[in-house]
């Protein structure tokens, strides 16, 4: 039990002492100046654009192969984008907001809303794009003019370790400070009382994050995931959408939250939906072997993917490999398959596959895919093919979810100026966007009195005048 203790204090010990100096001097300078916010951004994408082909490297490294393409796409130009929005809207989202007064009690006065710093802020970081989820956040809370800390993931150990030596020459402690998952940090982390938590990963752990920050009042942005869906109308091109819904099922070999988890094809369209996805893949990624191709992020994920598979054929599924390869376990290479004609049963219904496995669901009216969607969790994305408006419109009213693309997969999350979040069981509260500064600041109300207040006239012991003035606010109001 001593060697228990021992072993916690000397985890909470460096956590302990940056939030302590994070605090300080939030304290010291609670609402930093839109020049020292734009300039925090600046240096934030700085930090990036040094050492872009350190972090590519680290990231590979961290995945035995991440594809380079995949990284830049999804990590470095995002985010080097994602900052240079944030910059050129910030003046603006700082602005001072009036707001309208009640005339009939208090004439003379104002309101305004003013966004402030809400002070130091967690993040806690998930490995599948571990640039992506920490400095966009970062960019955010920056904006807002707090301050953070970053916790990553036991599965970014080099891109860790890369970005505690590099963000000193960058940032003082008392503004920015990333850790690396050693055993426990997590635990402890969850357990501060900052301002703001942000947590992105699985609804397991997010509920156990969400506990912890329980403790404190602490409140929290959650990301978590889940089974998201499309759904492909039978007069929508079925080789198009198989196509779009085949890349982003490749990208990062699958191990993205808002990848289509499974889709809706037409009984009749089923052959057709499977020749076109053997021929994209026959076209655009036929060998996992390639430096394109991305590696699943460790040993225990293959092994889940490969029971995932074993328990829908043993159970009757239809599976098609359709890079017509085998798993290569060593380098952790997963080809792409289609998983057909599945039971309530199997694994592959219940859980996120979070790899690069899609399950095909036949089905006849629209009504059936909104009844089986909504028996569950509620996802993270929502994502309907069809050139009819009136159906997609009916899928986004029926079936709720945390963002929706229509006509492709994806893509809502890349947009600057729309909030992301998830729902339900896929999680709480957004970032992106106004939104996103919105989250990590506190709107303060204020009302200015001005020097005559009519509430002075109104004290009591209450006479005559008050009587009649508040019957009068009575009639009027009502």
């Amino acid at each position: 039990m001593e060697t228990v203790e021992r072993s916690q204090t000397a985890i909470r010990a460096p956590l302990q002492e940056c939030f302590d100096r994070q605090k300080q001097a939030y304290f010291a300078e609670p609402v930093p100046s839109y020049a020292q916010r734009k300039q925090d951004l600046l240096t934030l994408k700085k930090m990036l654009s040094d050492n872009r082909e350190a972090v590519i490297e680290a990231i590979c490294a961290d995945y035995g192969n991440r594809s380079r393409h995949e990284t830049l796409f999804g990590e470095i130009i995002t985010v080097t984008d994602t900052i240079n929005d944030v910059i050129g809207k910030l003046r603006r989202w700082m602005k001072v907001q009036k707001r309208h007064v009640d005339l009939t009690m208090f004439p003379g006065g104002k309101n305004r809303v003013i966004p402030q710093p809400l002070g130091v802020v967690g993040i806690i970081v998930p490995w599948n794009f571990p640039i992506n989820l920490s400095f966009i956040p970062l960019a955010q809370a920056f904006a807002a003019g707090n301050r953070a800390m970053v916790k990553m993931s036991e599965n970014s150990i080099h891109l860790s370790r890369l970005l505690i030596e590099l963000c000193p020459k960058y940032f003082p402690a008392d503004k920015l400070q990333f850790f690396e998952e050693t055993g426990g940090v997590g635990i402890e982390f969850s357990q501060f009382p900052f301002d703001l938590l942000v947590f992105t990963g699985s609804g397991q752990t997010g509920r156990a994050v969400m506990a912890s920050a329980a403790k404190n009042l602490t409140p929290v942005v959650l990301e978590l995931g889940g089974k998201a869906p499309a759904v492909i109308d039978p007069d929508y091109p079925t080789a198009k959408a198989a196509e779009r819904i085949l890349f982003i099922k490749q990208f990062n070999a699958g191990q993205i939250c808002t990848n289509v988890d499974y889709v809706f094809v037409h009984k009749t369209r089923r052959e057709e939906f499977i020749a076109a996805a053997k021929a994209y893949v026959a076209r655009h990624c036929p060998d996992i072997g390639s430096v394109d191709y991305t590696a699943i992020i460790d040993d225990r994920s293959v092994q889940r993917l490969e029971n995932t598979l074993e328990d829908a054929r043993s159970k009757g599924a239809t599976i098609i490999n359709l890079c017509e390869q085998e798993i290569d376990r060593e380098a952790r290479k997963f080809p792409l398959h289609l998983v057909l004609d599945t039971s309530a049963d199997m694994t592959i219904r219940q859980r996120e596959t979070f790899g690069p496995l899609l399950m095909v669901l036949e089905y006849e009216s629209p009504a059936e895919v909104v009844d089986y969607v909504n028996a569950g969790d509620r996802p993270l994305a929502l994502y309907p093919f069809t050139h009819k408006r009136a159906l997609s419109d009916m899928y986004i009213e029926r079936i709720m979810s945390g963002g929706v693309t229509v006509n492709d997969a994806l893509f809502h999350i890349a947009q600057h100026d729309m909030p992301f979040g998830g729902v339900g069981a896929s999680g709480m509260g957004h970032y992106h966007g106004y939104e996103g500064f919105l989250t990590f600041s506190k709107l303060r109300p204020i009302y200015y009195q001005p020097a005559f207040s009519p509430m002075t006239l109104l004290r009591p012991p209450y006479g005559k005048f008050a009587t009649r003035f508040y019957n009068f606010l009575v009639k009027f109001k009502g």
